[in-house]
């Protein structure tokens, strides 16, 4: 046989090793879309929910429906990992999809408000495992080159999730003419990529760091033949190994350890940086997007229509934010996003004074939360994610993303729960203008605690941590 002959066959064998990847890639981050649906469908189908013939929402029981899911997704984060370590990461995600697709009817058919409620957070326990177990498989599945590149296809199709949420209540609002079911019809096609999510888990492979972790290297092995050539796999088999074993030698953090001034630090500042993201207001605008358009003058079918837009800008700030990512430094990047959403919130409060019972409030509202998304999605969320990942050391990995993640979901649940009490008692205006003290707040906090991590490692960041004084404010080169 030439070598000619002989590379064909390599050839074919490498392109479906990327294939086999690709699939992997695409099946599981539906987990991500399954997220990004459950919290975005909730926008629209909360004025059908409302109406007095359905579940007669109030301001409190609505700040009820959408953020128990919310509540929910917090203990989903924090429980996800220890069981996906213990039971394997394939393993809780097709359970995840099982939560997903059980608790989606439940809400499709709540009678009442305790019911829906009850359901909503079930789902959230689901949304907030998938948040953790979903980037988890895919770090481990990927090749150390492409690792950036798949975890962040998780973070597009969770904004393409809320997309096609958006999407779908306009369709649905505008063919069905507002009848009483209306949210029904919303909330049941979540069953759709719930159903596919758990076919697809059924034929995925298990993650070969699980496996070796757990002793069954034959079984890893196998896997990163399927996914990578037989000498790569070889590689990285090995790599993992020396992996897992100077992880064994090391002692991790524990809540008691949160005496010792420099993990304090670490773990506070983790807490901020989870915080100043969440009370930007985004998920305001993501979960009652069509009330504030309602709000400021559209129908209720027009508002559905024009919120599509914030889905839009949500996907493609997204790709701006990644390739941003390579390019500034974490520090300016996130002050630069923080600025731009409380100039926006700030706009929207003056017009909401200014032009009130105007023809122009709902399309320069309409203006300034796509704006407002853009510098969200585009700069805050991408340094935040990657932030809460650069600054822990191995040893306090566990505590210190569990915290801070637990941390970003009570704020979000918080800011689900009190969004339509405010807008009901303060008004639209004096609601995004509180926003805006926040988001000063946000900036300061920015501006006086948090250090530059772009091209730093875990060991200058330890550095900086344990000797903080020293180094004023700068992280040691070496």
């Amino acid at each position: 046989m030439t070598e000619q002959q002989n590379l064909v066959p390599n050839e074919e064998t490498a392109n479906n090793q990327k294939k086999n990847l690709k699939i992997i890639a695409i099946i599981s981050t539906f987990g991500g879309l399954l997220f990004g649906f459950d919290t975005g469908v909730i926008n629209g189908a909360l004025p059908y929910m409302a109406k007095p013939d359905q579940l007669n929402l109030t301001a409190l029981t609505e700040g009820l429906v959408t953020s128990s899911l919310l509540f929910g997704a917090a203990f989903g984060a924090m429980f996800s990992g220890k069981l996906a370590d213990t039971y394997g990461r394939r393993k809780v995600i097709l359970y995840l999809a099982i939560i997903f697709l059980i608790t989606t009817i439940g809400c499709t058919l709540a009678p009442n408000v305790p019911v829906m409620v009850t359901f909503r957070f079930l789902l959230g326990l689901a949304v907030g495992g998938a948040s953790v177990a979903v980037p988890t498989f895919l770090a481990e599945m990927s090749p150390a080159e492409r690792r950036g590149q798949m975890v962040t296809q998780n973070e597009l199709m969770i904004v393409s999730g809320q997309l096609l949420a958006y999407t779908t209540n306009a369709i649905i609002a505008n063919t069905l003419g507002g009848t009483g079911n209306t949210w029904r019809y919303m909330l049941v096609i979540a069953t759709l990529p719930a159903i596919i999510l758990w076919i697809g888990m059924l034929i995925v492979p298990e993650s070969p760091r699980w496996y070796a972790a757990q002793g069954k290297f034959k079984e890893a092995f196998k896997v990163l033949k399927h996914i990578r050539k037989e000498k790569r796999a070889k590689i990285e088999l090995k790599q993992i190994k020396q992996s897992i074993e100077s992880e064994s030698k090391v002692v991790q953090v524990r809540f008691k350890d949160l005496a010792t001034p420099w993990i304090r630090r670490i773990v506070l500042l983790g807490i901020g940086i989870a915080i100043i993201q969440q009370i930007t207001g985004v998920n305001s605008i993501m979960y009652y997007g069509t009330q504030i358009l309602e709000s400021s003058g559209f129908t209720t079918e027009v508002a559905l229509i024009a919120n599509i837009a914030n889905g839009v800008i949500s996907v493609l700030s997204t790709f701006l934010g990644i390739w941003l990512l390579g390019k500034v430094g974490r520090k300016p990047m996130l002050l630069t996003g923080l600025i731009g959403t409380s100039l926006t919130l700030l706009l929207i409060g003056i017009f909401s004074l200014t032009l009130n019972g105007t023809t122009v409030l709902p399309y320069a509202v309409l203006c300034m939360t796509v704006t407002f998304l853009a510098f969200q999605q585009g700069a805050v969320s991408p340094v935040t994610w990657l932030m809460l990942a650069e600054i822990f050391p191995l040893k306090l990995r566990g505590l210190g993303m569990g915290v801070s993640v637990f941390c970003l979901w009570i704020t979000n649940f918080l800011i689900g729960l009190l969004f339509p009490i405010l807008l009901d008692k303060i008004g639209l205006s004096y609601t995004f203008f509180l926003f805006v003290v926040l988001g000063f707040f946000a900036i300061t906090f920015v501006i006086k605690f948090l250090p530059e991590t772009r091209g730093k490692s875990l060991e200058q960041l330890e550095q900086y941590f344990l000797n903080l004084d020293k180094y004023k404010g700068k992280i040691p080169e070496s």
